[in-house]
């Protein structure tokens, strides 16, 4: 089963320093040795929004400010079930600190 692992970042999230850069790179480490990780990456905060609605497309550039929350990176792991994606975002969120992650299942091949 493949999970998307997504963190949030809100205005309260502090900067990352060296400590969390050693821990995050050993955790990544044992995870890509492991071949749960798949891909992993951080996310600018501009993006394009891109919305349809019949023939018209609205294309619109960010920062989106009004979002309270923006999704700051991700991983794409491979795991046996949701408990185990579960248990990698427990990992993840004492590596980080406080805040929020999103699990979602990735259907496809």
């Amino acid at each position: 089963m493949r999970y998307l692992m997504t963190a949030l970042t809100t205005e309260t999230t502090p900067a990352p320093d060296e400590k969390l850069f050693v821990e995050m790179a050993a955790f990544v480490e044992e995870m890509t040795a492991a071949g749960i990780l798949l891909a992993t990456g951080g996310l600018a905060p501009q993006g394009v929004r891109v919305v349809s609605h019949g023939d018209e497309l609205t294309v619109t550039d960010g920062p989106f400010t009004e979002a309270r929350e923006a999704v700051a990176g991700f991983a794409l792991v491979e795991v046996a079930s949701q408990e185990e994606a579960i248990e990698l975002a427990r990992r993840f969120r004492r590596i980080v600190g406080d805040g929020e992650s999103v699990l979602q299942q990735v259907f496809g091949p």
